[in-house]
């Protein structure tokens, strides 16, 4: 390893601005949303400030985002989409998938999400007046009976939303999975529309699967980002990819799709695509590592959570039904002091999970189950 990206000291951290450190009180421990304890990558810092001693401020232009994301795509995955036809720049993942349900479905359409699934997964369908189809995770894989089941219903959906790797399960689908889930969209006419933005974030030896290179997925549509694998959500900005089959699909999103992504997101991504592919490999050992030491510290001193280790994402899915609480992250929060994300945000029958960012120094992760054990004694 020939770096600790996971290494900034807490007082460090609690000068930031960002909803991560300023949410809560300054005596509650942040492991909730997904932003990442690390420092920027010098090439991305190198590339901003280049751009800012330019004022090179104004709209952006150029594929080379697109062309970073090719060669990256190549290099891990002997993977290889054109970045001229094949590769749209957008605003960023959820904007990219609201985009793509507003251009290939209608209001009233159904749409297909496997719960336990990230937030906004929902508001897109809902808030733009589509209909959730509901095929939850079955010991946290796809549940490939139930997803026929739901293409063949009365209700006949139009588009299924994937997200590889799944958050917050933190689910690495197969090669296989995601196969057998191409065929079953293309038999019944339904959109896969995919959200890849940790496609990077795998344990190490993990072998993640771009849904677009199987070739049963060819008629699929991905959003994903830099945003999250180099911790660059303030720079907005995201990425469209269509299949060798789907040309139609990205002609058909909607006119501003493609205008609202931003300068400064396209040099940080494209920095840190083509600068940083150690750095986030260097990163994702010490989230591994950061996955052992929280089944260590459960089986010590939370042993009724339920933690099943998943090789994706920094996220970890705990399931604390056995401790009795009426709302456990309330509880953590109020009592242990330790923030993390309330399970219901990713689904209503999942009250009793809480899910917590892993991307944070060992002695933080320590300090939290520390008092999250704590309270529960209190």
């Amino acid at each position: 390893m020939t770096a600790m990206p996971l290494n900034l000291p807490e007082q460090t951290l609690r000068q930031r601005s960002s909803m991560k450190w300023r949410m809560y009180d300054a005596d509650v421990l942040p492991l909730w949303v997904a932003e990442m304890d690390v420092a920027m990558h010098p090439a991305v810092r190198a590339a901003i400030d280049e751009a800012l001693d330019a004022s090179d401020t104004g709209y952006p232009a150029g594929n080379e985002y697109q062309e970073a994301f090719a060669a990256m795509a190549a290099a891990r995955w002997d993977w290889h989409p054109d970045p001229a036809t094949e590769i749209a720049r957008v605003g960023d993942v959820m904007n990219a998938m609201l985009s793509m349900l507003q251009g290939l479905t209608e209001e009233g359409d159904h749409v297909v999400i496997n719960p336990p699934i990230y937030p906004p997964f929902r508001q897109i369908v809902t808030g733009y007046k589509r209909h959730l189809t509901e095929v939850p995770l079955v010991d946290d894989r796809l549940d490939l009976d139930g997803l026929r089941a739901a293409f063949a219903g009365p209700d006949k959906p139009t588009a299924y939303l994937l997200c590889s790797p799944h958050n917050p399960t933190g689910t690495v689908h197969t090669r296989e999975e995601l196969a057998a889930v191409g065929e079953l969209c293309a038999e019944f006419g339904v959109h896969l529309l995919a959200d890849e933005i940790h496609n990077v974030l795998v344990d190490p030896g993990t072998e993640f699967v771009p849904l677009l290179s199987v070739p049963a997925c060819s008629h699929a549509m991905v959003a994903t980002s830099a945003g999250k694998g180099w911790n660059l959500a303030g720079f907005k900005g995201g990425l469209i990819i269509r299949g060798t089959d789907a040309a139609d699909k990205l002609a058909a999103l909607p006119p501003l799709a493609r205008q609202s992504g931003g300068q400064f997101a396209k040099i940080a991504h494209t920095a840190a695509m083509r600068h940083a592919q150690g750095w986030v490999d260097d990163l994702m050992a010490e989230v591994s590592a950061n996955k052992d030491l929280l089944q260590r510290l459960l089986a010590e001193q939370l042993p009724a959570v339920v933690y099943r280790r998943a090789p994706g994402t920094y996220l970890a899915w705990l399931d604390c039904s056995a401790l009795g609480l009426e709302n456990p992250s309330l509880h953590f929060r109020t009592k242990g002091k330790v923030a993390l994300n309330n399970g219901s945000d990713f689904g209503p029958e999942y009250g009793q999970f809480v899910r917590m960012n892993l991307a944070a120094a060992p002695e933080l992760i320590t300090e939290a189950v520390t008092r999250m054990a704590s309270s529960l004694e209190r």
